[in-house]
């Protein structure tokens, strides 16, 4: 891993991704790109006068200060760390960010009750899911230790979902987990047989050229099925595709994807198909 980015707002939520992504970029030699985006009114940008370029000013000056006290923290000691300032909130400048450094991953807080659209201010951090070409780890209150045992993966198994797979198994490798790969198999029009289910996966699997199991769980909804399936297996991570042109809301159907981020209590990483 070269390099991760983490957007922070200086809140509560931003520092808790701020202290996973710290102890990922120590384990693994990483930069640490800390992005913050400062919020200048539009009106005072588009002024041309004197006093509204004076505000400007000493806006970014308390901007730049307050950031730079945010980093003064001693779990940030020893780790090499390149802090960038964006004074618009211009989201789609974090995916060229990440091609810039050749950055691995995104780490992201969550205030977890609205789910990703509490994410940095209003619902803004679904355009940085939708629009980002690597891995963003959504992070769900303070991890004292980020240790990764147990990694599920949850898809659909269809062909479009096979780089999604390949990222999670890098990923996977990477945090030395044990990849867990499950279906979720629900009552109603998405019902499959055994036998549909396991050509299903067969299919898939031969197409992906990974020789991986995967389980099949039954549950009442999907979304149901991938966090009781994760808590039973003690997960310490869960894995999800996204459809990079509508963010979270199409992943399987509906908006299963953003519900499990919402109310998964376990980290959250999305790889955009």
């Amino acid at each position: 891993m070269k390099g991760i980015i983490v957007p922070v707002d200086f809140s509560e939520q931003s520092e808790n991704a701020l202290k996973v992504a710290a102890s990922l970029a120590k384990k693994h030699d990483a930069e640490l790109f800390v992005l913050h985006m400062l919020e200048l009114s539009p009106s005072i940008m588009s002024e041309s006068g004197y006093i509204a370029q004076e505000q400007v000013v000493h806006l970014i000056k308390i901007g730049e200060k307050r950031f730079n006290d945010f980093l003064d923290k001693p779990y940030l000691k020893d780790i090499k760390i390149v802090p960038i300032i964006k004074h618009y909130k211009v989201f789609q400048e974090v995916d060229e960010i990440a091609k810039k450094h050749d950055a691995d991953l995104i780490v992201m807080g969550s205030h977890g009750t609205d789910g990703l659209k509490e994410i940095f201010i209003g619902s803004n951090t679904e355009r940085v899911v939708r629009s980002s070409e690597i891995p963003v780890l959504v992070i769900k209150g303070e991890i004292e230790q980020f240790d990764l045992s147990n990694f599920v993966f949850a898809c659909d198994y269809k062909e479009e979902s096979i780089p999604a797979l390949k990222k999670a198994k890098q990923m996977a490798e990477l945090f030395g987990a044990d990849l867990k790969l499950v279906y979720i198999n629900t009552p109603g029009d998405e019902f499959l047989s055994t036998e549909d289910i396991s050509n299903r996966i067969s299919k898939f699997l031969n197409l992906a050229k990974e020789g991986l199991n995967v389980e099949i769980y039954n549950d009442y909804s999907v979304e149901k099925g991938i966090l009781n399936y994760s808590e039973t297996v003690g997960a310490d991570l869960i894995g999800i595709p996204t459809h990079g042109r509508r963010g979270l809301t199409h992943f399987f159907m509906g908006s299963i994807g953003e519900d499990v981020a919402n109310h998964s209590n376990i980290p959250v990483i999305t790889f955009k198909i």
